[in-house]
């Protein structure tokens, strides 16, 4: 089922994150960031069109453990997930 059907049969029940999502950081090491986007099957270059920024600068923002909470929101945006989702 695609997260953004999930996601609307889960209001009101508090966020949500995937087991696959935390299975995808504590097996690979991988920020909550790049976890979601694998999860959703989207790739680096896509997020990064999505965000109007080259490939290369959004690969630093996800291998980032400390985000601005700016930039946070807008990648949180362009994945269709609430920005919470990735403060883990």
């Amino acid at each position: 089922m695609p997260y953004a059907d999930y996601s609307r049969k889960q209001e009101g029940k508090g966020d949500y994150i995937p087991h696959e999502v935390v299975s995808l950081m504590v097996d690979n090491d991988w920020t909550p960031l790049r976890a979601w986007r694998e999860h959703l099957g989207l790739t680096q270059s896509d997020v990064a069109q999505r965000l109007g920024v080259s490939q290369s600068a959004y690969a630093q923002q996800e291998s980032s453990n400390k985000l601005r909470k700016t930039s946070r929101q807008k990648i949180a945006a362009a994945l269709g997930i609430d920005a919470a989702l990735l403060d883990l």
